[in-house]
């Protein structure tokens, strides 16, 4: 990788790009940090619950929801409405045919989802001003001037929504003048930030005397290379099936009489189960925090038996990723729509008939490989998170909460995300050069 961007920056073209990126990125930082006037400014310091769904959301954004800064929401609307329109063009025929029209389709789709976008922005940016409010975070002395509580309200929610719609401009910048997925970026970039932040709070404890802190930090460090490897043996593993095509001559020319392969992956679903599974499970506590006091019998009763880190939520939470798995495996690779592609073309697997036995072989292929990658999923969601936070306390749970599972994933598959677009770009380059 790190031969990749030294090529790339001897590229005029692709350091460009790359330039681009790094100063869009460095713009959504700045965001981060900015504060928006009337709130408060040690906003749920220390109230964030390593794994729950409001620490993932602040650990994403690089800790700007903790600060109550510009854009505190971040991407996370986008993503979430993104994910619901591509799980509706399954239910919904009319989705389904606009995402079956190309180009067309797609912007239509995208225009619905930054419309989505802000209805979820305006409801979470609603939820977290009624948390600031609740909390005493809300200020109502504004530039030295007392302002109507209700308006400061209004005024933090219109800004949150406007930061969370400026991120999402910016993703999208980035992926057409950058390199790469922009949205993916940006989320890499707030996970690194988050744990930037962390280290340095560890370095500060040994500054202060903790002599535990940096042998701690060496064993965490080497437990988090561990496990990035084994993210990326199992993220990189796929099942190649043989494909062989006959040959087949049209007129005086020769096609087809090839070997080619079918790559599936293992882990083809990617941290969307995670996701998926704290998100809902996290759900009604998040709702519970909003509306209901600390002493209410349904909220204590919840935290108690179903609270994130408790046993019953990380059995739930393995048992959705399992099933999100199943989900999401059955609307990305489509067995039926592939051992057709191989009977139009005049291919066979060895061994199976074209049409309904390469299917059925393809399904059962894939069946397999998605009960592999749900498993590890739920080791990586679940086990980790334990490990950590029965050997480690004190100065490095920061760090446990920004070397989460979920923020693991992220990190590696974006990173080998970026990689291969910029292998892809240098590639393009050189075939113009030679074209030329």
């Amino acid at each position: 990788m790190f031969q990749t961007l030294v090529n790339a920056f001897k590229n005029k073209d692709v350091r460009k790009k790359i330039l681009i990126t790094l100063a869009l990125m460095f713009v959504y930082r700045l965001g981060c940090w900015l504060p928006v006037p009337g709130i408060n400014g040690e906003t749920y310091s220390g109230s964030f619950n390593s794994g729950s769904i409001l620490d993932l959301l602040s650990m994403i954004t690089g800790g700007a929801l903790s600060n109550g800064a510009f854009l505190a929401i971040g991407i996370s609307p986008y993503i979430n409405a993104s994910i619901i329109i591509q799980l509706l063009t399954v239910a919904i025929p009319a989705l389904e045919r606009l995402s079956k029209q190309g180009d067309e389709g797609r912007k239509k789709l995208s225009k619905i989802t930054r419309y989505f976008t802000l209805v979820l922005a305006a409801a979470q940016a609603t939820g977290i001003v009624i948390n600031f409010s609740r909390g005493g975070n809300i200020s109502s002395d504004i530039f030295g001037a007392k302002v109507p509580n209700a308006l400061v309200c209004a005024f933090v929610g219109a800004i949150l929504v406007a930061g969370s719609m400026f991120t999402m401009w910016l993703g999208e910048r980035i992926t057409e003048v950058g390199v790469g997925n922009g949205i993916s970026l940006l989320i890499f970039v707030g996970i690194l930030s988050t744990a930037g932040i962390s280290i340095v709070s560890v370095f500060t404890a040994w500054a202060d005397g903790d002599e535990t802190a940096p042998w701690l930090l060496l064993v965490f460090f080497l437990l988090v290379i561990l496990i990035f490897a084994f993210i990326v043996f199992v993220d990189l593993a796929e099942r190649k099936i043989q494909v062989h095509y006959a040959k087949q001559i049209k007129g005086r020319k020769q096609y087809g009489g090839q070997t080619t392969y079918i790559p599936i992956k293992v882990n083809a679903s990617g941290v969307l189960p995670i996701i998926f599974s704290t998100a809902i499970l996290s759900f009604p506590q998040l709702i519970c925090s909003m509306f209901l006091s600390e002493t209410n019998a349904f909220y204590v009763w919840w935290s108690k038996w179903l609270g994130v880190g408790q046993p019953i939520y990380s059995v739930l939470v393995g048992v959705l990723i399992l099933f999100f798995s199943f989900f999401y495996a059955q609307i990305q690779f489509n067995a039926e729509e592939v051992a057709r592609n191989i009977q139009q073309y005049g291919g066979n697997i060895t061994g199976l008939r074209p049409g309904k036995q390469t299917s059925d072989y393809l399904k059962k292929i894939n069946k397999r490989l998605t009960l592999f990658g749900a498993i590890f999923l739920a080791i990586i969601a679940i086990v980790p998170s334990i490990i950590f936070n029965f050997v480690f306390s004190g100065a490095t749970t920061a760090l446990v909460s920004a070397f989460s599972s979920t923020g693991m994933l992220i990190v590696v598959s974006v990173a080998l995300e970026f990689q291969k677009q910029v292998e892809s770009q240098l590639m393009m380059k050189q075939y113009r050069g030679f074209l030329k």
